[in-house]
């Protein structure tokens, strides 16, 4: 992608990009879902301006969350409906969906024990190989934090990731245990993960799930 083509992309473009890599969409799947062409959702990824409120709408419903988080309106409150999901039906999922659901990579949640007490930090990873990849900072708290000082034993940490449908009122969520193994430098996985945070972070973090659940819930 050239400089040209960032700058000419505005939020609303991002976001529908953002949503259908997401949901592991082609941008013909999205158009079918919308009833549109797959050129006008490639037109609307890779420009500046909103269309109007209709075509948002289903965009909105083909991406699977609602026309105010596609504009922007949704980002400074947590994610979840105001108002009390009715009668919701919780479904447990097995651990082969689990990881299909995880697979497409994005941004996920570790949870550990560190040294301020209990720590859930976001992360963007990668499911490569059959294990959770994720970036941090060598000699950084996170780096110190997962070691055990004991060769050979490492810490047993949590990863989650979750999607919430606020318009349907529907999600999923994502557990995965297992211990993490600092990667080293000649043993990186040959995949691209940009660290959440930033910057000089290119120790490598690798979890091999040996426990995996998941529920899903939906509105009766």
């Amino acid at each position: 992608m050239t400089n040209s083509d960032i700058t000419n992309k505005g939020d609303f473009a991002r976001r529908i990009s953002h949503h259908r890599v997401q949901l592991g969409l082609t941008l013909d799947q999205v158009a079918a879902r919308a009833d549109m062409s797959a050129g006008y959702v490639q037109y609307l990824e890779g420009h500046l301006g909103t269309p109007d409120a209709n075509t948002i709408a289903r965009l909105a419903r083909a991406l699977e969350t609602t026309p105010q988080d596609l504009l922007g309106g949704n980002r400074d409150r947590p994610p979840g409906p105001s108002d009390v999901m009715h009668a919701p039906a919780p479904e447990t999922l097995d651990p082969e969906e689990c990881l299909r659901l995880i697979a497409p990579g994005g941004i996920g949640r570790v949870a550990f024990n560190g040294s301020q007490g209990p720590t859930v930090l976001p992360v963007n990873y990668r499911y490569h190989d059959g294990a959770v990849v994720f970036r941090t900072a060598h000699g950084g708290p996170m780096d110190q934090d997962l070691r055990t000082g004991l060769t050979g034993v490492e810490i047993k940490i949590g990863f989650e990731v979750d999607r919430i449908d606020e318009a349907q009122r529907a999600g999923w969520s994502v557990l995965v245990q297992g211990p993490a193994h600092h990667v080293p430098e000649d043993e990186a996985p040959g995949t691209d993960v940009e660290p959440w945070a930033g910057g000089d972070r290119h120790l490598y973090i690798r979890i091999v799930p040996c426990h995996v659940t998941g529920r899903r819930i939906h509105a009766l």
